[in-house]
């Protein structure tokens, strides 16, 4: 059966098939969304909770404990992590990926409301939940500055116009605020002016309470009209607050007004955090918007949307708000989508340039040209049917697939060329050579798809990343086979000539000349090869335990960030450090990072960060181009270390930011280590030791830990006789202790676009040392104020600023960074391996986020490679109904791995994932070389040949075909391995693999597997020949030609 028959006699029917692939093949393209990877992100959902004046033990407690244990219920739940701090608890929830993120939020509100009964009745709000996606990062940074506004003013336009106005914007997923300086009238009392008129700091919250109100005020009906009655008595400013009287003397007349015993002032709800933006050397305070888009959304189009929405926004704000783009992710995107497309331009080239090398005919070489484009379109139809987006793994999938999508084509190109010169006429030969090759092809194509299969099935996060890169590299190579049988031989019956006696050019002849010599070479090693055939087999069996052996030593990683350009630093001061001496701590590294060269623009928040923490805060570093910087961002995190170190009393943890994050939070650096026991006492006395320990360990940087529980704190113990006695309440303590020094919300005040909180608190000077306590007043059940310290004592301690749990179990986790090219898989080892030579068996350990899921991958990639080669097996069985000649085929194997495994050592390089994914592709690659000569060889056993001669004319007839589609893989992956564009490192292990897998396997796997074939095809005759001695003849060894009627005939 000839399946390119009917293509070849129907020429208009064929080139309307292509036609219309081109057609729906460019309008799939240009619907298809723009991103920078695929959409990867898994069900994960933060809780977060607030009780103003709670200290970390009380919110872990109160609030984290019952809402964790109603969370726990909840079917799919992976992960669960929480925060406890001064005044406020976040839990975040991470939910297998089959979940539907909707659905878990049904099931987290559900499980909020069965806690609420459980909660702290005095909680302003109920506890709040947001769908996030740990994986995506913002696309874009928005900075508002003024020179003369109040800040509040500032974050109001933020907040309430941009950020509202943004949020619409189709594709947009959320609004971020760093630095929120939303509006409050703070309230700060005075408390000896306080006690000097007898009132108390509960009587002055519900004067105020009192005072602000906004309620319902009815409707006049009258007998023709209906009047709303309106009767505002809110208070807006803080000028509207300072003249309430607070105290009247009827006696007297004398009245107390608020100025009088408190500061009222316009502020913000959290003075205790401020953001800075840095550009050009100098820094501001500022507003900064985080702007995160939608799963699947197209990064370029939102981003494009958000800029036409820009100058309307900012003729809407004063001239005196300035807002500036500190950061578009769209950039970098569009960069690095441009550099694959030129890299994807250059493997066209290459591979055009290796066609013509060998065929030296325009006209022959026009044939795969016109192929290679017609199956990358055809493959954008399948991503737009997929939901795929064009990002840096599709892009890579199609820069790689023309290596591969051309050899099919060239395998039909150069058998017809061959029948032509053979002197056929070009209809009758292409026909021929079809018939003779089409079998070869199918095998080539299923076999190479069969590499993906395992791929397209890998679960967790790193089949998602995958999977995209693996369908869309199959259909390529799919639609590569199609058209191959398709157009190819249709083309060929069209436009080759025998140019044979026709009067060639220098080059021409040069080439010619070139290929005879090397055939005559290749010959005379082959025959060497074939009368030394067990010295090539002790070489094959050494090749594969030196295959194993690199594998099993080679330094491992996990996803590479590259020269991502972007830096995050998360600063941690002393425990206890005042917001002031944190700012100028702070501002010491800003200003290290203002005179690097390497960077555009920065931004730096201090206090309450995304890390939580008060004794620190986080930076953010946007780097310059990568031409337009003399580093790398790995050198400028190394220049930047010793130089922040140098500033005493602050540490800076920076790391290179990854591509995704797969932690579900912000850590202070990429990989974790967590430590959970319900033995706090012994958790926290081995937690610093351990991490003592992995400081010493080679390969590991910036270790530390989330444990912090060495803050100053005050306890005032109640004296609880003298309180009975004098009538005070531990309640009433609480609660004035709360109103002093928690700032506590007292009222709300509502706007029409936003509501703003009422605060009060102790004024900043009576705050500053524990004396200060005595001062304040606690009002008794019969009315009077009776001193602080006349019913209490205070002692001073430590305690936690922050409490983790993993689960339900306290925890500690200790983050570290691997240094440059160490050995991710030698460094979990020896963290393990530490960790159980320091810890006691009542502590718990496992790793986290990045670590966790290399852990999981390297098992998983093991298991892969395993199962690719098993699948390759299946289809080349079924295919030659053979279990013998799918060995023969893959004998190749072992020597494209040692050539990948040496190359990426080589170079300096470690099997990090784009590797991996290379050494699965030369699985898939080098077996093409074994089937063209198998397949040869087969037909020459049914022609009555023997093995050594069968496999010898194989090996000269396919030698040509061999070298060139061997040359335009390897030419095609070239770009990539060379590094061509920006951020070109992280994809440069891939290209190293395929290129040394394939050389090195190229020259040895032409004398090799003819070998193999010799001794397999012996060994299968002697078991014919034992078997026919035991019963009926059976038919001849090997697979006959497609249109033998013994087509079932083989082993």
């Amino acid at each position: 059966m000839n399946i390119s028959a009917l293509f070849i006699r129907r020429p208009v029917a064929t080139t309307l098939m292509m036609a219309s692939l081109v057609i729906f093949g460019v309008m799939a393209y240009w619907q298809l969304p723009v991103s920078d990877l695929p959409d990867v992100g898994f069900p994960t959902i933060v809780v977060s909770a607030s009780l103003p004046g709670a200290n970390p033990d009380t919110m872990a407690s109160s609030v984290a404990t019952p809402l964790e244990k109603q969370f726990t219920q909840i079917a799919g739940l992976q992960a669960m992590t929480s925060q406890s701090s001064q005044g406020s608890t976040s839990i975040t929830l991470t939910f297998a990926l089959r979940r539907n993120i909707n659905n878990c939020a049904q099931d987290v509100q559900a499980a909020i409301s069965q806690a609420s009964g459980q909660l702290p009745h005095n909680m302003p709000n109920p506890p709040t939940y947001r769908k996030v996606n740990p994986a995506e990062q913002a696309i874009l940074l928005l900075v508002l500055e003024s020179k003369t506004l109040p800040m509040y003013t500032v974050d109001d336009y933020a907040e309430n116009l941009l950020g509202d106005s943004i949020s619409e914007v189709d594709g947009v997923a959320q609004v971020n605020v760093y630095g929120a300086q939303t509006y409050a009238v703070r309230i700060e009392v005075n408390p000896k002016a306080l006690a000097a008129r007898g009132i108390g700091v509960d009587q002055l919250m519900q004067t105020i309470q009192a005072a602000n109100v906004d309620q319902p005020t009815g409707t006049l009906w009258g007998v023709h009209k209906a009047y709303q009655v309106y009767s505002n008595g809110q208070l807006t400013t803080a000028a509207a607050y300072r003249p309430l009287i607070v105290q009247y003397n009827k006696a007297t007349g004398a009245v107390v007004r608020l100025d009088q015993v408190a500061h009222v002032i316009n502020s913000v709800v959290d003075d205790k955090m401020e953001a800075w933006y840095y550009a050009h050397g100098k820094g501001s305070r500022a507003v900064i918007l985080a702007i995160q888009k939608q799963p699947a959304a197209n990064t370029i189009q939102v981003v494009d949307d958000i800029e036409k929405l820009l100058p309307k926004l900012r003729a809407s704000i004063p001239a005196s708000v300035t807002l500036t783009t500190m950061y578009d992710k769209s950039l970098d995107i569009r960069a690095g989508v441009a550099d694959v497309k030129l890299t994807l331009g250059l493997a066209l080239i290459l591979v055009t340039l290796v066609i013509f090398g060998f065929l030296k005919s325009i006209r022959a070489t026009m044939i795969p040209v016109v192929a290679m484009p017609l199956a990358i379109v055809g493959t954008f139809t399948v991503m737009y049917e997929m939901h795929f987006t064009i990002d840096y793994f599709s892009l890579l999938a199609i820069t790689l697939a023309v290596g591969f999508i051309v050899d099919d084509a060239v395998v039909m190109l150069e058998n017809s060329y061959r029948h032509i010169e053979m002197g056929e006429p070009p209809m009758q030969a292409t026909l021929n050579a079809s018939r003779e090759i089409g079998f070869t092809i199918i095998s080539m194509t299923l076999s190479l798809v069969a590499v993906f299969i395992p791929i397209i099935f890998l679960g967790g996060i790193i089949g998602r990343l995958l999977n995209e890169f693996a369908i869309t590299l199959a259909a390529a190579i799919l639609f590569s086979g199609a058209i191959s049988l398709t157009l190819t031989p249709m083309l060929c019956s069209r436009i080759l000539r025998d140019e044979r006696h026709r009067r060639h050019n220098l080059l021409y002849r040069f080439m010619e000349s070139l290929f005879d010599r090397s055939l005559k070479i290749y010959l005379w090693l082959l025959r060497g090869m074939l009368k030394a055939r067990l010295l090539v087999a002790i070489l094959a069996i050494a090749t594969l335990w030196l295959t194993l052996h690199l594998l099993a030593t080679i330094p491992e990683g996990f996803i590479p960030a590259g020269d991502s350009g972007h830096i995050l630093v998360a600063t941690q001061a002393a425990e206890g450090i005042s917001f002031g001496s944190l700012v100028k701590h702070q501002q010491a590294l800003a200003k290290m990072v203002g005179n690097n060269p390497n960077v555009e623009n920065f931004m730096s928040l201090a206090g309450g960060g995304p890390f939580g923490a008060t004794n620190g805060g986080d930076m953010f570093f946007h780097l310059k181009p990568a031409g337009d910087r003399p580093l790398t961002t790995d050198q400028v995190i190394s220049e930047l270390r010793p130089e922040f170190a140098r500033v005493v009393g602050i540490k800076a943890f920076l790391q290179n930011i990854p591509p995704i994050n797969v932690n579900g939070k912000l850590t202070k650096a990429e990989y974790q280590f967590t430590l959970m026991s319900p033995d706090t006492a012994a958790l926290y006395k081995y937690a610093p030791m351990l991490t003592d320990q992995l400081r010493k360990l080679p390969g590991l940087e910036e270790v530390n830990n989330d444990l912090l529980i060495k803050t100053p704190q005050v306890n005032i113990v109640p004296d609880d006789n003298r309180a009975q006695i004098l009538g005070v309440s531990h309640q009433a303590i609480e609660d004035a202790l709360g109103l002093a020094y928690g700032q506590e919300q007292i009222s709300t005040i509502y706007d029409p676009q936003a509501q703003y909180e009422v605060i009060m608190e102790a004024e900043a000077k009576y705050q500053r040392n524990p004396e200060d306590l005595s001062l304040l007043y606690v009002t008794s059940a019969t009315g009077q104020l009776v001193p602080l310290n006349a019913v209490t004592h205070v002692t001073k301690s430590v305690g936690p600023l922050m409490i983790n749990q993993t689960g339900i179990f306290p925890s500690v986790t200790i983050s570290f960074n691997v240094a440059f090219n160490y050995s991710l898989s030698k460094a979990v080892d020896e963290i393990q391996k530490t960790a159980k030579a320091t810890l006691p068996p009542q502590i718990i350990t496992q790793f986290q986020g990045a670590a966790q899921l290399f852990k999981e991958a390297v098992i998983n990639m093991g298991i892969l490679l395993l199962v690719a080669v098993v699948v390759i097996y299946i289809v080349l069985g079924i295919l030659y109904e053979s279990f013998i000649h799918p060995i023969t085929i893959l004998t190749a194997l072992p020597f494209a791995g040692l050539g990948a495994l040496l190359t990426l050592m080589i170079f300096g390089n470690i099997l990090d994932l784009y590797a991996f994914v290379g050494v699965i592709m030369l699985i898939g690659l080098v077996k093409k070389n074994g089937i063209m000569m198998v397949d040869f060889a087969i037909v020459e056993r049914d022609k009555g040949a023997s093995p050594v001669d069968a496999i010898y004319r194989a090996c000269s007839v396919r030698f040509r075909p061999i070298m060139m589609t061997t040359m335009a893989a390897l030419l095609g992956t070239l770009p990539i391995a060379i590094g061509i564009g920006a951020d070109s490192e992280t994809r440069r292990p891939l290209g190293l693999a395929v290129v040394g897998g394939l050389l090195f396997s190229q020259f040895l796997t032409l004398l090799v597997t003819p070998v193999f074939y010799v001794y397999l095809e012996e060994f299968q005759t002697w078991l014919k020949s034992r078997r026919h001695r035991r019963g009926p003849p059976v038919p001849p060894a090997g697979l006959p030609n497609a249109d033998s009627p013994a087509l079932a005939a083989g082993t």
